[in-house]
């Protein structure tokens, strides 16, 4: 699965997949890229969430910004069931980006 250059919401997470960081870019290669190098932020540092879980593409970054929010509010077992969707083994979807 590749990311085509829209704004994008975003699941990180770390190396045991049980820590998940929503996350929302216009540029989702790049904020990967500082995710994996140290430079995501403190969450993501901290509970070394290193790995892009799952991800949607929206042309509206309102839209981005509202989905974002919805799933931040959302249970682990909800997150884990929408992961799992698109992203079954819970694979490092940006693996071969870097």
């Amino acid at each position: 699965m590749t990311w085509s250059g829209s704004y994008a919401v975003y699941i990180m997470s770390n190396k045991t997949r049980t820590v998940f960081y929503t996350g929302v870019s216009n540029n989702l290669e790049r904020r990967v890229w500082e995710h994996k190098n140290g430079e995501g932020g403190t969450f993501t540092s901290k509970y070394n969430c290193y790995y892009l879980v799952y991800f949607e593409e929206y042309a509206d970054i309102n839209n981005a910004i509202a989905r974002e929010k919805q799933l931040k509010n959302w249970h682990r077992k909800w997150k884990l069931e929408l992961i799992k969707k698109q992203n079954p083994d819970l694979a490092d979807l940006a693996k071969d980006w870097i």
